[in-house]
């Protein structure tokens, strides 16, 4: 569903101008030099100013000059900062100048001595109509893969993102990463108390790698709290600022982590083996899995060699026999429309969104609290008692997700929350026909994929698969492989942090209410 159909509070509104959008409010308006003025609307800053006027030329008729428009409307959200110097009133702005991509402008106006003191009222007014809910002055520890983008990943940061970070006077410490797993030692000695958010300048690996160093700290659930896990998109996947920011945009990806607001994240625990790792999007096995992992030598290819590989293993009707235990919390289509309805229509605090069961918990310091437990046990553990292992012989995908969007146009997961508590889990039979085969993964782009009858699509809590018949293959955690193994998963409501635009939901359509015929 679109967040227009949705009751979402826009935290860069005013609420006093909520029951009456033209309801004057006092000292709104600064009159500014001469022939100028700074207006507090209900969701823009009101530039009014004579000296935009610009004659043209001539107009087309090449007889009576045009004149362009005194008026600019600067979206409360695009406000980076205002202050007021010796002199003047300065107030820096994301400027879109193209679809895509924003660029740091400024306005500054003189100020006289006489109103300097109504002028600093103002500008407090603005900063807080500007921020809403979210944090000011950021304190950003930015992590840049040098091998991101294809090498850009650099050049990237200090042209379109660096600028607002320091319009928006965010205090931010750089570091590139040296190997792969370097995220991971950064993450797990990081003072977390000296920083708000760690930012990959990366694609999706890079902040896998940090949600994994946070939780092998000592006191893993303070810190997975405390500090907020982003993604500046610099790879060819970045479904992290697709779900959250709505954009693969590096500019406009830095604006939204300016402006972001924390959100509880539910992250899964996955088991193989003896180790334990901490995912925060996705989990598969099957053609998903391959199409990935097995085309990785075709990165020059961009997203298209997830479509050939995908094609590819159409071709040859490939399935992934296994056996698989599920533990299932919503199981049908429209349980799980009245779920996201319930979900878009709720508001409640970031508290009471995060919402972590009460654990039992040892006598130690609450500093020393690491990972939760576990709930469900491990793959080494015997089958909890309620789950059932169940034979799948003609598997052919198996997908969970727990964010809406894979990459760009593959909203996957059309009804997964930041935190509603659930795993969203996708399983496809692998002898449908080719021509159904196609039709569903056109359907992903479309919007229709959650609705298609050979899409089994339920909420769960956690789930262990045993491959079957194969003595090697891709499974994928968060796009990186694993070895071709038995593992098990279980949700943590909400152990996770990272900023989003609205706090509350993701990104993009999704579910839409209107099918429940309400």
């Amino acid at each position: 569903m679109s967040t227009g159909d949705a009751i979402i509070s826009n935290p860069f509104e005013d609420p006093s101008l909520r029951d009456d959008p033209h309801l004057f409010v006092q000292d709104s308006t600064l009159s500014v030099g001469r022939n100028a003025s700074l207006t507090l609307g209900t969701d823009s800053l009101i530039v009014l100013d004579e000296g935009f006027t610009r004659k043209e030329p001539i107009n087309c008729c090449g007889l009576i000059p045009s004149k362009s428009k005194t008026t600019k409307a600067i979206p409360f959200f695009n406000i980076l900062w205002a202050e007021l110097s010796e002199f003047d009133i300065v107030i820096h702005y994301a400027h879109l100048v193209s679809k895509d991509v924003v660029r740091v402008a400024v306005i500054e106006y003189l100020v006289e001595k006489p109103e300097r003191t109504r002028v600093t009222t103002w500008v407090s007014k603005l900063l807080d109509r500007a921020y809403g809910e979210s944090q000011r002055n950021k304190r950003i520890k930015v992590l840049i893969n040098p091998y991101g983008g294809k090498g850009s990943a650099q050049k990237w940061y200090t042209r379109d993102i660096e600028p607002i970070f320091n319009a928006a006077r965010c205090k931010v410490d750089v570091e590139r990463t040296q190997f792969q797993g370097h995220a991971v030692e950064i993450a797990e000695k990081l003072d977390t108390d000296a920083y708000d958010v760690i930012a990959s300048c990366s694609g999706d690996g890079l902040p896998h790698e940090v949600f994994n160093g946070l939780g092998r700290k000592r006191d893993a659930q303070r810190a997975l709290s405390n500090i907020a896990v982003v993604q500046l998109p610099c790879g060819s996947g970045n479904a992290m600022s697709w779900s959250l920011n709505g954009t693969d945009s590096n500019s406009m990806a830095a604006l939204c982590i300016v402006k972001g607001i924390r959100t509880p994240l539910d992250l899964v625990s996955v088991t193989q083996g003896e180790s334990r790792t901490l995912s925060f999007l996705s989990q598969s096995l099957g053609i998903v899995a391959e199409s990935d992992l097995g085309t990785d030598h075709l990165r020059w290819l961009g997203s298209a060699r997830f479509t050939y590989g995908f094609f590819v293993r159409l071709l040859r009707k490939t399935i992934y026999p296994c056996d698989l235990a599920v533990k299932v919390e919503i199981g049908t289509k429209a349980e799980i429309k009245r779920h996201c309805h319930t979900q878009y229509h709720s508001r409640l605090s970031m508290e009471e969104r995060r919402r972590v069961p009460e654990q039992p918990k040892p006598s130690r310091s609450p500093d020393d609290e690491g990972l939760p437990a576990l709930k469900y046990g491990t793959i080494a553990d015997d089958l909890p008692i309620d789950w059932n292992l169940v034979p799948y012989g003609n598997l052919g995908n198996f997908y969970a997700g727990n964010m809406k969007y894979m990459a760009a146009d593959s909203p996957f997961f059309s009804a997964a929350f930041p935190n509603d508590g659930f795993l969203d889990l996708v399983t496809i039979d692998g002898d449908i026909r080719r021509s159904t085969a196609v039709k569903l993964m056109l359907s992903v782009e479309s919007g229709k994929f959650f609705d298609m009858p050979e899409v089994l699509y339920r909420k769960i809590t956690g789930y262990r698969i045993i491959p079957r018949g194969q003595k090697d293959g891709y499974i994928s955690i968060d796009g990186e492989r694993v070895p071709f193994a038995p593992f098990q998963a279980e949700v943590h409501h909400g152990l996770g942090t990272v900023l989003s635009k609205n706090g509350h939901v993701y990104e993009g359509d999704g579910v839409s209410p209107s099918e429940l015929g309400e």
